[in-house]
């Protein structure tokens, strides 16, 4: 049975607020109790463990430890320096007060009061009440008095409709334990996209809600574990606990988790019989790292395998599932490992293992028989953005799927992919989330569900999701995404793919033959280079009990400021 660590307390710095990921590392002519010992102590590693590395690797690139102010240094005026966490990006900050222009965030650029909250992606980012479009919106996005946003009257279902799954009591799902830092799995990221929505006019308004309903605990064990879907329940009479040091849950936990899961289950099925065309779950808790057995980074059922199960009892024969989330979608690729009627491609960071949760290497692919029926493409780098992605559909995605030809198809989409996110650090903009969302409507005749997963910065999550569920309701994408040339090492990623999966997918070694001569040069002049440092602008300053390492960030910036 799943167990539930108790509260860390609030005075306990190793025991505050975890991690989404631990860290692999390799150490030469270690006997093997020693080894073993770091394994345990890799496990035990948070997300902040993992970044905060990244962070002391940079800080060894630079030594400023020498430094000293000259003799002709004037001294400085006392100022009150305020600490505020960022609405947007959840990183910390410190600001002088009253200093004009001393509340916007070091890292994204949101102010301190910044309205993105009420507006959405559409708000300035900056103190004045000025918008993307130059007017005040008359109304801001509220919650309702019921708890509830569903029951907006948007007409009748129809088969060119696209459907929206929201329910505001999964807003109450939070971490309660106070910790230094906000978690990044927080119901903001629900109010964001729903502001951005409202104020667009999408929902309420051109999309269609769904009525809600809590999937039951039958329906879950089709799924999970018994095991594992009582220790959820068991949440809801515990006012804090965790699954893991990073997964928390509170009394209202389980509810927002089974609402999540029904929505998402009664979308697939809704889709599936036509009476909408598709639909967007805008859900949380997250999902795809919830196994059969356990929760983990952040997610407590598995909300686009819970979904997959209800197509396929309705009918469906065959899913397709692509997981664009920055993460490997372990607990859906553990779920499908051994069924030939999924179809599960994920593309992720991964690192040779180094990034979290440290699987889906390009070697998994499926077992006992359903070899080639999971595709990984894992980055092997930082900073991968549109091009890649749109190439990695172009030549694996679509190609495989298409073969595959699905009843439905449903996007895991996380959006810590995307520009500006703090844990992702990559590069895809909502125009290269659009041109996905796109290329993947071509399959099973435009019946597509999209479920939200990751994603922590809510500007970009905001406009990602905008962009989105506008291809659904038939928009074409602004920007063209066709003719589009790799990184080096995302061509080099997406080279290492077809060579395995053409074991499974025969069709795939002309594919392969023809890029391999095509882009030959193009990695010989660029051989060895990846994709460097991009993306570091947005190394996530989290330091449960580290705030000396925050201090020292921030501080030799300002100092280099004035340097210059």
């Amino acid at each position: 049975m799943l167990s539930i660590e108790s509260s860390p307390s609030s005075n306990d710095a190793d025991g505050s607020v975890a991690g989404h990921g631990h860290r692999h590392r390799r150490q030469q002519q270690q006997p093997q109790s020693q080894k073993q010992k770091q394994r345990q102590r890799q496990k035990e590693m948070t997300i902040q463990d993992v970044y905060g590395a990244e962070l002391m690797d940079d800080d060894e690139e630079e030594d400023d430890s020498d430094w000293e102010p000259s003799a002709t240094t004037q001294p400085l005026e006392e100022v009150e320096i305020v600490k505020w966490f960022c609405t947007n990006c959840t990183v910390v900050n410190f600001g002088a007060a009253g200093a004009d222009g001393g509340f916007h965030c070091d890292v994204c650029g949101e102010h301190k009061d910044s309205r993105i909250l009420q507006q959405g992606c559409y708000a300035s980012p900056f103190p004045e009440v000025v918008f993307a479009d130059g007017y005040l919106p008359e109304k801001n996005w509220e919650p309702s008095e019921s708890g509830k946003d569903n029951n907006h009257v948007c007409g009748t279902l129809s088969s060119s409709a696209t459907a929206v799954g929201f329910d505001e009591r999964m807003l109450l799902h939070s971490e309660i334990e106070m910790k230094s830092h906000p978690h990044p799995e927080r119901p903001d990221r629900l109010r964001a996209i729903a502001a951005s929505l409202a104020y667009a006019g999408i929902f309420p308004g051109r999309c269609h809600p769904i009525d809600v309903r809590e999937i039951t605990k039958e329906e879950l064990k089709t799924v999970h574990s018994s095991d594992h879907v009582e220790a959820v329940e068991m949440t809801s009479l515990m006012f804090s606990s965790y699954f893991t040091p990073d997964t928390y849950a509170n009394e209202h936990s389980a509810r927002a988790a089974r609402i999540a899961a029904g929505l998402c289950a009664d979308l697939a099925t809704t889709i599936l019989s036509g009476r909408v065309k598709n639909g967007f779950a805008l859900v949380r808790p997250p999902g795809h790292h919830a196994g059969i057995q356990h929760a983990m980074g952040f997610c407590l059922h598995n909300n686009a395998a819970v979904a997959t199960l209800a197509a396929q009892a309705a009918g469906a024969k065959k899913i397709l599932i692509v997981d664009w989330d920055v993460h490997h979608g372990n607990g859906t690729q553990e779920i499908f490992d051994k069924s030939k009627s999924v179809l599960y491609i994920s593309l992720h960071r991964h690192e040779g293992g180094k990034f979290y949760p440290g699987t889906g290497s390009v070697y998994e692919v499926g077992s006992a028989g359903a070899e080639g029926y999971c595709v990984n493409i894992p980055w092997s780098c930082r900073g991968v953005g549109d091009n890649d992605y749109v190439f990695a559909f172009q030549n694996v995605v679509l190609p495989i799927a298409s073969t595959f030809a699905p009843d439905l198809t449903i996007i895991s989409a996380g959006f810590d992919a995307a520009r500006g996110d703090p844990l992702g650090c990559c590069d895809v903009t909502p125009a290269g989330y659009a041109k996905m969302t796109q290329m993947l409507s071509s399959l099973s005749g435009g019946k597509l569900l999209v479920i939200l997963e990751g994603g922590y910065n809510l500007r970009s999550i905001s406009s990602s999701a905008v962009a989105v569920i506008e291809v659904l309701l038939g928009e074409v994408p602004g920007c063209e995404l066709d003719d589009v040339t790799p990184s080096p090492a995302g061509l080099q990623t997406v080279l290492e793919v077809l060579k395995i999966q053409m074991d499974h997918w025969p069709f795939l070694k002309t594919r392969f033959l023809e890029l391999q001569s095509k882009w030959s040069s193009f990695l010989m002049k660029n051989g060895g280079k990846q994709l460097g440092k991009r993306g570091r602008a947005m190394v996530p300053l989290w330091k449960w009990g580290r705030s000396c390492m925050v201090y020292h960030h921030i501080l030799k910036g300002q100092l280099r400021k004035r340097e210059n």
